[in-house]
């Protein structure tokens, strides 16, 4: 199980990128929501110690039985009950996660006690009024409040090849409770005794219905999407991605 979309290969290349130019190998990581376990995998092939991580006992299971690295492990551990390890990491991992929790900000509390003092958090997360926050996700999610419309909605995607999950993660629950922009993720930061020291773009509207049924197929206009969104300004991009500094 790997990605396959350019944009989920875009934020994997980010993430290696910026952990092999700034941690010596073999510094130790933590993957915090780690899911299916891509990510982690792919950073412990380049020899960092990782440690995934993750609530939903279906993912983990993926996680452990696609891995073959002694180097990287893989464990259950509820948001709730993740307990800060002063110090013991030079990078935290955390994709896509912080827009499914209801207080993320005492996840960045923990986090920020966990990293070392020169740390780095890389955080990726959806733009909450991006193209697939604004036209996809919340019109979906307020639809399947109700039970017949969401079944109808279910069925559509179902005939057109969509599935409820994830390559990235299987868990059951993939509800968006937060929807950040910017400025709520600089201000969530700041509040929190970190800086976001760098800043990229994800893709544009590839995963916007009806056009996403035609970019899913082609790896070339997928590629053009994320050339497209690393051009114009960041309110337009549907994900971002950055390193949050200590201070």
């Amino acid at each position: 199980m790997e990605f396959k979309r350019i944009a989920d290969k875009k934020r994997l290349n980010f993430i290696t990128d910026v952990i092999t130019k700034n941690v010596p190998i073999p510094g130790k990581i933590l993957a915090f929501g780690c899911g299916n376990g891509i990510i982690s995998r792919s950073i412990g092939a380049q020899g960092y110690e990782v440690t995934g991580i993750d609530s939903s006992e279906k993912t983990i299971e993926a996680a452990i039985a696609s891995n073959t690295l002694p180097n990287v492990n893989f464990m259950v551990v509820p948001a709730g009950e993740f307990t800060p390890e002063p110090g013991k990491y030079s990078a935290i991992i955390c994709s896509e996660v912080l827009e499914h929790l209801d207080r993320p900000a005492e996840l960045v509390v923990r986090l920020h006690k966990s990293l070392r003092d020169d740390g780095m958090l890389i955080v990726t997360v959806p733009n909450g009024r991006g193209p697939r926050e604004l036209l996809v996700t919340r019109p979906v999610q307020f639809i399947s409040r109700n039970n017949v419309a969401s079944k109808a909605v279910n069925g559509f995607k179902k005939l057109l090849g969509y599935k409820g999950t994830t390559v990235q993660s299987s868990a059951d629950d993939l509800t968006h409770i937060q929807f950040f922009t910017y400025t709520k993720l600089r201000r969530l930061a700041m509040a929190n005794n970190f800086r976001i020291q760098k800043l990229k773009k994800s893709n544009f509207i590839e995963q916007v219905f009806p056009v996403s049924f035609l970019f899913r197929h082609s790896t070339i206009l997928q590629k053009i999407d994320c050339k497209i969104a690393d051009i114009l300004p960041k309110g337009f991009a549907s994900g971002f991605m950055m390193v949050w500094k200590k201070y």
